[in-house]
């Protein structure tokens, strides 16, 4: 079996040009080929085409992919249109060829306290360093990977625990700019290993309740907090984004609402992105920035309402909005509501 594939391919030289641009190829492959025979065949039609022949990592269709990565599976998950970039275009010197001299530079935090075991883990990396979703919004992020092996370090009950904790959360970008989300084509989690390191560093406040709160507690019952009911008032001829946020996908449920509604589905390319909710209480501008981007991204693929899934994460948006548009610069008029209280509405109410 074989694959005709409709490509478009990121070009940039340094040397050369000012911006970068992005050329179509229509490429055949079989079935049992690997990523680097499709930029091989790619260059056959253009000789500027440029990828590194060693440590090959590139995106396609945002996706980061290693050399060796079976076309088949990509096929079988991204279809046959492909949009190849480098796995940080920001760092393009030639095309797929970037300067990684960030990668190295991040292992010197903790190389002090790593041994030539723990440097050859550390390049096993490599791909999660620059599959970061953080990188995105802070081009100084010191990486995942670093953090990966800092945990591991911690874990083999490394005696420079406490100075390798200080190192990774007091650079200028570092941990607690951290929200674990990275785009890897094979999938890594390593969100325990991030969360355990942030406890490590900022354990969870301790309150020990007075005699008078136990006794407060234990004959006054504290009144149950009142849950926001919003019920659409139109939503006819409207468009609806839904956002999921990395948690349950109810999708069929909404489509299937939407439609009894009158109105139709609009998809969002972060619609299963996480927003910055983990980071509202120590990087709050950054979480803004996160949350902004998502609400942006509905809102220009054309959405009136958003759907949100997560309820604290419909509470993030609803509460800090006004702060939000100033993070980025922009109005925000998008309607929210949450997954539940859409569901729950009664089709003759919003018609």
């Amino acid at each position: 079996m074989s694959y005709t594939l409709n490509i478009k391919a990121f070009f940039f030289n340094a040397q050369t040009d000012y911006l970068p641009y992005y050329k179509h190829f229509m490429i055949t492959l079989d079935e049992d080929t690997k990523a680097v025979d499709m930029l091989e065949l790619i260059k056959e039609q253009n000789e500027n085409f440029a990828y590194p022949e060693e440590n090959l990592v590139f995106r396609i269709n945002d996706l980061v992919v290693e050399g060796d990565q079976p076309m088949k599976e990509v096929v079988e998950k991204l279809g046959t249109a492909l949009q190849i970039d480098p796995v940080n275009a920001y760092r393009s010197n030639n095309g797929l060829i970037i300067n990684d001299d960030d990668f190295m530079q991040s292992y010197e935090l903790l190389a002090p306290y790593a041994s030539e075991e723990d440097l050859e883990y550390y390049k096993t990396l490599y791909a999660l360093h620059y599959a970061s979703e953080t990188e995105k919004f802070d081009h100084d992020y010191i990486g995942d990977a670093i953090l990966v092996l800092a945990h591991r370090l911690i874990a083999e009950e490394s005696e420079h625990a406490e100075v390798i904790l200080h190192t990774i959360s007091t650079t200028h970008s570092g941990l607690f700019e951290c929200e674990y989300e990275n785009n890897l084509f094979r999938v890594q989690e390593h969100t325990d290993a991030i969360e355990a390191l942030k406890l490590m560093v900022k354990p969870p406040k301790k309150t020990e309740p007075g005699l008078i709160d136990k006794m407060t507690a234990k004959f006054i019952k504290k009144p149950e907090s009142k849950k926001e009911s919003v019920v659409l008032s139109e939503t006819e001829g409207k468009e609806i984004a839904y956002y999921y946020g990395g948690g349950s996908d109810n999708s069929e449920a909404i489509a299937k609402k939407t439609a009894a509604l009158g109105a139709t589905m609009t998809t969002f390319s972060r619609a299963h992105k996480l927003s910055g909710l983990t980071l509202l209480e120590d990087r709050k501008e950054l979480a803004f920035k996160k949350a902004g981007t998502t609400l942006l991204d509905a809102l220009d693929s054309g959405a009136d309402i958003l759907i949100v899934e997560d309820a604290e994460a419909y509470g993030m948006f609803k509460k800090n909005l006004p702060a939000i548009e100033r993070t980025m610069g922009r109005d925000i008029e998008l309607t929210l509501i949450t997954t539940e209280n859409f569901l729950a509405m009664n089709e003759s109410v919003a018609a």
